[in-house]
């Protein structure tokens, strides 16, 4: 599939190529899992937000440009070519951001996208529960209604970037008679509430990406639900949309990704066999396609399609792609791929940090397994597996 850009278009892409190339940091920050890379990836998106780069597709009264989702992606295309930093703020930017804007009121809109898009306020994501993992529906922690307050108690887990964050949002169970995806609520919780505690928890490389919270009686305003009390299933899953579809990962991340894995096997091809070109090449075409798909189903959205189980479908794509990718670059840099530092680690360890990050795509947005049953379940109309019962 050929993509042609309009005038227009072709415009813009000069403006924000231009733009990145000279603000883009010449060194690449810090890891956003540890205190001091965190804060400097918080002043990179203030950096993207005096810009108005923040979100090019968000409305310009919170400090975006009014695009459409085309502009999104050429965007990224140019974000990614310079290597620009990862976003640390893609929870709030790209998650909870398009949530709000849908089922928030004007309030929230005016309090919460503001400091999202310009890095004051990062966000953390608080859904899965020591027994309630890739089955949401599960959830047990309880925001008990008391006056203009909710009285939260329970634990979250690997709750992503909540170790510095400043918020979260969280599922929550507000009716306490309920069973399985009903009677939840979607509420937004200050991290530096009362009776909340976090607990880091060691990624395989060290760092602390993620974290245990514990609320104790936390106080929270019923001015922070998002959408409708005993409604926040539904909310949720939009809100996994936008995590398993286009917003989490675009497909520069990717192009990227397979464009140095190029540079890598040319560096190494004279010691490798031929079947480790075919894996390069198998790696490039999976990200060609991948962009080709997206740039088609953004066509298809923006001339009025909605996506459903298509999300599934991506999710599943993309991480098993991103996993391929680098399990072959691994390959390619034999006993050498397992240095992390010092003059003998190629790309200073970047592949191995890659390559295990790759691991856990099939697990988080929904673990592949349940994907995989979406889509039998919805597109093929398959039955499901009663055995047993």
């Amino acid at each position: 599939m050929k993509t042609n850009f309009t005038p227009e278009q072709k415009k813009f892409r000069a403006e924000v190529r231009e733009w990145l190339n000279a603000h883009v940091p010449r060194e690449r920050l810090p890891s956003f899992d540890t205190k001091e890379g965190f804060e400097q990836h918080r002043a990179w998106e203030g950096a993207l937000a005096s810009g108005n780069w923040s979100n090019v597709n968000w409305p310009t009264e919170y400090g975006g440009r009014g695009l459409d989702l085309i502009s999104w992606l050429i965007f990224e295309e140019e974000y990614y070519r310079v290597d620009a930093p990862l976003r640390v703020s893609q929870n709030g930017i790209f998650l909870l951001a398009p949530t709000i804007m849908e089922y928030g009121s004007e309030e929230q809109k005016a309090r919460f996208l503001p400091p999202m898009a310009s890095g004051q306020e990062i966000w953390a994501q608080a859904w899965s529960e020591p027994g309630a993992g890739s089955d949401m529906a599960a959830i047990t922690t309880k925001a008990v209604r008391e006056g203009d307050y909710y009285l939260i108690n329970g634990q979250k887990t690997w709750s992503s970037r909540a170790v510095f964050a400043d918020w979260c949002f969280g599922l929550f169970r507000t009716d306490g008679n309920s069973k399985q995806h009903k009677g939840l609520s979607i509420i937004l919780v200050p991290l530096n509430s009362p009776g909340l505690t976090r607990r880091p928890i060691m990624q395989l490389d060290g760092e602390s990406g993620f974290a245990d919270l514990f609320f104790d009686e936390v106080r929270v305003p019923v001015g922070n639900l998002l959408g409708p009390e005993h409604g926040g299933w539904n909310v949720a899953m939009v809100t996994a949309g936008f995590e398993r579809g286009l917003l989490l990962r675009s497909p520069a991340r990717f192009q990227a990704a397979a464009a140095r894995l190029i540079t890598l096997y040319k560096q190494h091809k004279d010691r490798l066999s031929l079947g480790i070109g075919e894996q390069v090449i198998q790696a490039w075409m999976n990200t060609e396609r991948f962009c080709a798909a997206t740039y088609q189903l953004v066509s298809r959205i923006q001339a009025g399609a909605s996506i459903s189980s298509e999300a599934s479908a991506n999710k599943l794509f993309w991480s098993e792609m991103d996993r391929h990718l680098h399990r072959t670059a691994m390959s390619i840099m034999g006993a050498q791929a397992e240095i992390e530092g010092g003059l003998d680690a190629i790309d200073n360890g970047r592949w191995l940090d890659g390559y295990m990050f790759s691991l856990a795509g099939p697990i988080y947005a929904g673990t592949n397994e349940v994907q995989r049953n979406i889509l039998a379940e919805r597109v093929l109309g398959l039955p499901r597996d009663r055995a047993g019962k």
